[in-house]
């Protein structure tokens, strides 16, 4: 049999027990579950004016690509320049060693002599003979032949002259110049080696890099897009009114001097299905060159455009969704379609929502259609400032 004590005891520790449940059961500082609507960031949408910039990728190349040929047959005898080297128009660039047109320029200036000579005696032939027809010691027949002979070692003359023209010419090519003001591109032949105008690779290439056109293509949808906007104009010059393009390097900086779209090809090429397009960019610095890589950023201005974060948005089987509030502080799951460029971090809402409507910033993965909350609300200039156009 128990004692009264023990009872006692037993008693009092269960109502103490029953009690601290009692008491921790509506206590949210004692961990129970919580009680009425939660709070949730809470946004308004306002219709805002911003840009857009899509990138495509770009080949460079320079204003001109002059490929360097000999004009005569010989072997390299100098190379006057390096390879990356910065070069004027008219500078000497190769030396081509070829003694033939040396010679041949002695034997024009030989043959000039000679024909000189000729001319010489023939005009003192024409002088004694034309007295003598005049005092009919000799027939006219006499000085008629003397008179074409002279013309005859005249045209002699004047043949033996263009030889020598000619010579030097060739000569002269022997001293091959750049065209243009560039830079040297390889130069795959040494000294020594033979070259003529039909070998297989040019001695170098000569690139003008003043300018540097960026090559970049726009697809069939992307052409149709541009050429359905504003008036009547041409695709063309819907496509040359474009604003400026930035140029981003291969290694994702951005080029300091903006480009101009300034052409489009004609035809789409039936294998990619898109178009040809050319931006020109100065090239003060010389950091540009042909051959190299980059992408063609280029703006597009939104005007009363709906920007939501995307932060603020979720996928349900490939569908994007906002959290919709209420005006009574409920939830509506809402859909939105977007455009396929994107805003930074926010996305472009085409329809689905609207100025004035409020959504749920984040936090939401717990909350479901119906659901109340409690809108915590943020200021907008906060949310959208990265967005705006400045």
């Amino acid at each position: 049999m128990k004692s009264p004590s023990l009872l006692l005891s037993l008693t009092g520790l269960t109502a103490l027990f029953l009690a601290s449940c009692s008491s921790g059961k509506n206590d949210p500082k004692a961990g129970g579950p919580p009680t009425g609507p939660q709070a949730y960031p809470v946004v308004q949408l306002s219709e805002l004016n911003t840009t857009l910039e899509s990138d495509y990728p770009a080949t460079l190349e320079g204003q001109q690509n002059v490929d360097i040929r000999p004009m005569v047959d010989g072997f390299i005898g100098k190379i006057y320049v390096d390879e990356g080297a910065t070069v004027s128009a008219g500078q000497p660039l190769f030396a081509i060693t070829a003694p033939q047109y040396e010679q041949a320029v002695r034997t024009a200036e030989a043959a000039i002599k000679s024909a000189q000579a000729e001319v010489s005696a023939a005009e003192l032939q024409y002088n004694k003979t034309k007295p003598l027809v005049e005092k009919d010691i000799i027939s006219k027949f006499d000085l008629q032949s003397a008179e074409l002979n002279l013309t005859a070692r005249k045209a002699s003359l004047a043949q033996a002259k263009a030889t020598l023209v000619n010579a030097k010419v060739n000569l002269g090519y022997t001293i091959v110049r750049s065209p243009v003001s560039g830079v040297i591109g390889q130069i795959p032949y040494k000294v020594g080696a033979i070259v003529s105008s039909n070998s297989p690779s040019p001695l170098t290439t000569v690139s003008n890099i003043s300018k540097v056109y960026a090559y970049f293509s726009l697809n069939e949808k992307q052409l149709l897009e541009i050429a359905r906007t504003g008036d009547n104009k041409s695709l063309g010059d819907k496509v040359r009114s474009i604003p400026p393009v930035t140029l981003v390097l291969a290694d994702g900086t951005v080029y300091n001097q903006k480009g101009k779209i300034e052409s489009i090809a004609g035809q789409i090429n039936v294998q990619t299905g898109s178009s040809s397009l050319r931006a020109t960019f100065t090239n003060p610095e010389g950091l540009l060159r042909t051959g190299s890589s980059a992408s063609i950023r280029i703006p597009k201005n939104l005007t009363n455009a709906i920007l939501v974060p995307q932060k603020s948005t979720t996928d349900i089987q490939g569908k994007k969704f906002v959290y919709l509030v209420t005006d009574t502080g409920g939830i509506k799951i809402n859909n939105i379609e977007i455009m396929g460029a994107t805003k930074g971090n926010y996305y472009v809402v085409t329809s689905g929502l609207k100025a004035g409507d409020k959504i749920v910033l984040e936090g939401f993965a717990s909350l479901k259609e119906g659901d109340k909350i409690k809108p915590n609300s943020k200021n907008a200039d906060s949310v959208f400032a990265a967005a705006k156009n400045k």
